[in-house]
């Protein structure tokens, strides 16, 4: 399941909540750990190694039991282009053939909080509507998630409870 999202809309949260109750492993936002470790600003080829980072997490966890990627190479993709302009083809090959079965969208409906590493406040509803774009597109299942507190993650558990049994060998989570 990737949880994909504007900055601040709670995915790493989500990921840590749903992990708890779905008994699942999470794959933690590298980007933000690779930026973090910086000394300068990051720049394009920062990004080709965070994009390359990111396939090589999903490719070493598939097949496997339920994985949840706070974060995902969609986020990256748009990031490319909303950053640079371009995104390197290795990522549109990725995504074409990406072994993802779920996308929890994070809708932009909880306050922005700052931190060093998030940069666009005034931006999330724009970069919102990229992302269900994409997901759209990769035709992928998928659900907005929507909320504050424990009724996110009970939005989050409904959506994967929904999911055609073909696409999902998951245990029904226990309600919060």
């Amino acid at each position: 399941i990737g949880i994909i999202g504007p900055e601040s809309t709670g995915k790493s949260t989500l990921a840590n909540q749903l992990a708890g109750v779905l008994h699942a492993s999470v794959v933690p936002e590298y980007a933000r750990e690779y930026v973090e470790l910086l000394d300068c600003p990051y720049t394009y080829d920062d990004v080709v190694i965070i994009a390359k980072k990111q396939i090589e997490q999903l490719s070493a966890v598939y097949p496997s039991s339920i994985v949840l990627f706070d974060t995902e190479l969609i986020i990256t993709k748009v990031w490319f282009e909303h950053k640079y302009g371009s995104c390197p083809e290795f990522v549109n090959r990725y995504l074409q053939s990406s072994p993802l079965d779920f996308y929890l969208l994070c809708s932009p409906d909880l306050p922005f909080v700052p931190d060093p590493v998030r940069e666009n406040p005034n931006t999330r509803d724009e970069l919102f509507r990229q992302y269900l774009d994409l997901v759209k597109e990769s035709g992928v299942p998928y659900s907005i998630v929507t909320g504050t507190g424990e009724c996110r993650t009970a939005c989050a558990l409904t959506a994967i409870n929904n999911l055609p049994q073909s696409k999902s060998d998951f245990q029904q989570p226990k309600a919060l």
